[in-house]
């Protein structure tokens, strides 16, 4: 039996511990509630738009909407031989309708990403088809029309096409294709494009982060080692670009570099040149314009982090023998790292997104993912290839981010 002494103390903890989850609760509570406003707004601003588009990418329901039955009809069809004539009948019936609705154009716009030349099939079968019935076969009629509808990469581009999950932009974007059994299999040389410019974009945004690393790694330990005045002062001089549109820095350096521009007529006129050097248009143009641009995001964080060094450190090594290159490579870089993981990943991340600034400096050969993403989703309004290939950019920077996470590690980076 236990005494009131025992109880009382033991009834007072278990209030105190349920006092203390209440108090606990209400902290929470309010915490959410204060970033929920924030939330919400990422949330319909950021996420929900980013995946409807990267959605576009495998969602495809533009052709069965349009052409309803013979999308129907075609989800049992095995690939292997032409499909029978209540098919041809079919899409006889779903031609006629969407031409009557104006909304043929949508379908044949949609198959012709497939098969070139499909918008043409489309509209040339929809101002041929008779208006009764289809004598003495469907099928006769179409290949009549257009012998191109007796062949089975015609029927697969519109049973691909049949929805609502499609695998022809995620593929493409790739520089691969949906062979006619049903396999995936390589585009010909002259078309597989996207995988060399995903490597150029990877590459240019490698470059300008090595050489901004380059650069900014002796002026961040500059400006870590003046006094704080002149520091400042220094500092304002980093932070001028941001107070610049981008676009106005980018046009700028096309003043610069012209044929006619500030640099060439300089060289010009101290005979170090005897004509002018083609650096407009070139991939120099692109990686000066951009190393300009995103210099004082690698300035910023390692100015941070070797301010945060204390001197003694190196005056300790070199006391215990060390040389002025031994102390910096063994006790100095090391706790730098962090600086030059975080300033390094952000460059790279901005850079691969790269579009103004390769766009009006650099030439065709130049000319980065993001451009092709722009380009597909202004001018030929394809976004499910603008979707797939904003996926794959997505997909390659997460790829090199979980790499650099395991390689460098995110607590060292988050120390920055």
């Amino acid at each position: 039996m236990t005494t009131d002494g025992a109880t009382c103390p033991t009834a007072a903890a278990r209030g105190l511990k349920s006092d203390l989850r209440r108090a606990s609760r209400r902290h929470r509570t309010k915490a959410l509630l204060l970033i929920a406003p924030l939330a919400l707004f990422l949330l319909l601003t950021f996420l929900v738009p980013i995946g409807a588009l990267l959605s576009r990418s495998v969602v495809d329901t533009e052709v069965a909407e349009i052409l309803p039955t013979v999308s129907a009809r075609l989800q049992s069809w095995n690939g292997t031989a032409l499909p029978e004539d209540a098919v041809f009948a079919a899409l006889a019936t779903d031609v006629r309708a969407a031409r009557s609705a104006g909304r043929l154009a949508s379908a044949a716009t949609r198959l012709n990403y497939d098969v070139n030349g499909f918008r043409s099939l489309m509209f040339s079968t929809a101002r041929r088809l008779p208006d009764g019935p289809l004598e003495p076969s469907a099928r006769e009629v179409l290949v009549g029309i257009d012998p191109k509808w007796g062949e089975l990469d015609t029927w697969g581009a519109l049973a691909r096409a049949k929805g609502p999950a499609t695998s022809l932009f995620v593929l493409g974007a790739l520089d691969l294709r949906s062979s006619p059994g049903g396999g995936v299999e390589a585009m010909p040389p002259d078309q597989a494009v996207f995988v060399p410019i995903l490597w150029r974009t990877l590459s240019i945004a490698g470059g300008v982060t090595l050489v901004c690393l380059l650069l900014g790694y002796p002026l961040a330990y500059l400006l870590a080692s003046l006094p704080e005045r002149k520091a400042n002062l220094l500092m304002i001089c980093v932070l001028l670009p941001f107070w610049v549109s981008l676009l106005v820095r980018t046009t700028a350096w096309v003043v610069l570099l012209q044929n006619e521009g500030v640099v060439n007529s300089a060289l010009l006129q101290f005979h170090l040149i005897h004509e002018p050097l083609p650096m407009l248009y070139t991939r120099f143009a692109v990686y000066a314009a951009m190393v300009h641009v995103l210099l004082p995001f690698v300035v910023l964080p390692l100015y941070a982090v070797m301010k945060s060094i204390p001197p003694s450190h190196m005056r300790a090594a070199g006391s215990l023998g060390a040389t002025p290159w031994t102390a910096f490579r063994r006790v100095y870089l090391p706790q730098t790292l962090p600086g030059v993981g975080a300033g390094g990943l952000m460059v790279f991340i901005q850079a691969l997104g790269y579009y103004i600034t390769p766009a009006l400096v650099g030439g065709a050969g130049d000319q980065m993912i993001s451009y092709f993403i722009a380009f597909y989703a202004t001018k030929t309004i394809n976004w499910g290839m603008a979707a797939a290939l904003s996926l794959l950019l997505l997909m390659a920077t997460t790829v090199l981010y979980t790499a650099y996470a395991r390689l460098v590690g995110v607590d060292r980076m988050k120390a920055a």
